[in-house]
């Protein structure tokens, strides 16, 4: 689905060695032994994608875009959005590739304009993002100056969706591997900025994937965090009986202080919440681009600061730290 080579030779430097060697396999047992039933209709989609040279690409703003709408006639630019939107449903963005504005379930964009102001510079930094999901994120990254970015996700969908946007910018460094983070090398701590956004609460062990991240880090290095939270005191947590806004796997969801408790347990030093939103109708909603059920349907139609469990309505807070 997407050729690696190209990766595998940025890693052969230390202190990336060790993934180089490692990766290709468990990368063949991803798309072999744990295929998506899906996965071979997504190929064949990505090898209909028609052959188109970018005039542009820009990565530095809200919206990612890869070329522009003269560089393709109408006939091919019809064909390239219904090919794309065979790789329904789009979950981050938003994109536009040769003019056909992608427009995600999450604006993504509203996300990012939070954080970017408060992390460290990634000029020239190796960065993780974990948990990636089409690589929205780990291309903004980019368009921010990072070296190289490796965005990991097991969905399989996600990753065939960074491959036909990579197909029109395959000279940049960025990276989509079809792994979760248990299946990464261990060992290497290798990263500037290590990024986990949305994963924490889908976790068994919270403190376990606080630690995983911590072993990512390089000495000095940032850890980018983004997940629920619900407003409590030090050590309160919510941990739902059933779902929460229908979604499945959700551990548990901490008071912002009981948080900061967990980062800091687990290693990290100067913690900080730097951001805490309410998520919206506006920001997470259903579009052309993904048609099945989002916020709005998770909600109390009969009051929204109210999961339909009755639980309290997401809220997501960015907390920043750094590896001693």
């Amino acid at each position: 689905m997407i050729d690696y080579s190209a990766l595998f030779d940025a890693m052969e430097p230390a202190p990336l060695r060790r993934w180089c060697a490692e990766l290709p396999a468990r990368i063949e047992d991803a798309f072999s032994e744990r295929a998506h039933g899906d996965l071979p209709r997504w190929r064949a989609l990505l090898e209909k994608l028609p052959d188109l040279l970018p005039s542009s690409l820009e990565l530095d703003s809200g919206t990612v875009r890869i070329g522009a709408p003269s560089d393709c006639d109408g006939t091919t630019c019809g064909k390239l959005e219904q090919l794309l939107r065979g790789l329904h449903p789009w979950r981050k963005g938003p994109f536009e590739v040769f003019g056909v504005y992608i427009d995600a379930e999450w604006r993504s964009d509203w996300k990012w304009a939070r954080l970017c102001e408060y992390i460290q510079p990634l000029a020239g930094r190796r960065v993780l993002d974990v948990g990636c999901g089409n690589g929205y994120y780990c291309w903004r990254m980019a368009g921010a100056g990072a070296s190289l970015v490796i965005g990991i996700d097991p969905t399989q969908l996600y990753v065939a969706q960074f491959a036909a946007l990579r197909r029109y910018a395959p000279a940049s460094p960025v990276w989509v591997l079809p792994l979760g983070i248990e299946a990464l090398p261990r060992g290497t701590a290798a990263f500037d900025t290590v990024f986990s956004m949305g994963v924490l609460y889908h976790r068994r062990s919270a403190q376990e994937h606080l630690r995983d991240l911590h072993r990512l880090l390089r000495e000095g290095g940032e850890l980018v965090l983004e997940t629920l939270v619900f407003e409590g005191g030090s050590g309160e947590i919510l941990e739902p009986p059933g779902r929460y806004a229908k979604m499945r796997n959700v551990w548990a969801i901490p008071a912002c202080a009981t948080l900061q408790a967990w980062i800091e347990d687990s290693g990290f030093d100067v913690v900080r919440v730097v951001d805490v939103t309410p998520t919206t109708v506006q920001e997470q909603r259903r579009t052309d681009w993904m048609h099945f059920e989002s916020l709005a349907d998770f909600l109390d139609p009969a009051n929204p600061n109210l999961t339909v469990e009755g639980l309290p309505a997401p809220t997501r807070a960015t907390v920043l730290a750094v590896k001693p």
